[in-house]
């Protein structure tokens, strides 16, 4: 499921291509990626353009001319895709053609993606408890949102309402990085260790984030190169063999030797 890193890939996508462009058709796919009825989508978008773009944790913001939000959550397999030729892309679940004759396909074949329309970003924010985008966030604010709390680290890392951005995948790494089980108890934690995967928070993201952007490869020292591998992966570090668990329902990649679990 794409997460912080890559939907800052797709707003700095939208940013290079369909800004400021007067929108004149509006073609719609399954209505089940819309979470408001198909044709109000087509009557607000329609002669309307993109003013601006932003982002909180995995949900992109197209700001509308003429007052509004087209939100945009990408699921598991959603992405944009803008282009000029007259044959629509596979699996296109939401189209607009612009006035030069330039298009914008919302792509999304396992169709989990959603569409909304709000009314600004703050409200938008507010009204679905997304917490604060995971590299907005100061040290003092996480340190606060860690107080109190019993969980596991690895189910706090991933709670949307608290922090916005982290998934699956990238709260596996951050843990990686400061070698902290992913089972671990927030309570049990110092606060130096805290105050470590906070820093990794934004280490991980920026450079992931980085990497989607220039198309690169994510450092070869960070256990997301391997995960495709599975279980039994050789360990960045070379300290034994990745294995699997299952916090808080999720998959969990994770390092033995290198994140020993503390009882």
């Amino acid at each position: 499921m794409p997460e912080l890193p890559e939907v800052a890939y797709q707003k700095k996508y939208a940013d290079a291509t369909i800004l400021h462009k007067k929108i004149v058709e509006v073609e719609t796919g399954d209505k089940k990626i819309y979470q408001s009825p198909k044709s109000d989508f087509e009557k607000k978008l329609k002669n309307n353009q993109f003013e601006s773009t932003d982002r909180i944790g995995k949900y992109l913001f197209l700001k509308l001319k003429d007052g509004g939000v087209l939100v945009m959550h990408f699921g598991m397999t959603g992405k944009l895709e803008y282009y000029q030729h007259d044959d629509t892309p596979k699996y296109t679940q939401f189209k607009l053609i612009f006035d030069d004759n330039s298009k914008l396909a919302f792509t999304c074949p396992r169709k989990f993606a959603k569409l909304y329309l709000a009314k600004s970003v703050e409200e938008f924010q507010e009204s679905h408890n997304l917490g604060i985008d995971a590299l907005a966030i100061s040290e003092e604010e996480f340190l606060e949102i860690c107080e109190g709390r019993s969980g596991t680290i690895k189910g706090l890392l991933m709670n949307q309402s608290l922090i916005a951005g982290i998934g699956n995948m990238y709260a596996d790494e951050v843990l990686f990085q400061t070698k902290i089980h992913p089972k671990s108890k927030v309570s049990s934690l110092h606060k130096k260790e805290l105050q470590s995967i906070f820093d990794k928070i934004g280490d991980v993201l920026e450079k992931v984030k980085e990497a989607r952007i220039e198309g690169k490869r994510v450092p070869e020292s960070y256990i997301t190169s391997i995960r495709k591998e599975g279980e039994g992966a050789d360990c960045p570090r070379n300290n034994g063999k990745i294995e699997q668990t299952k916090v808080s329902g999720r998959t969990t990649y994770y390092c033995p030797v290198c994140q020993k679990e503390t009882v």
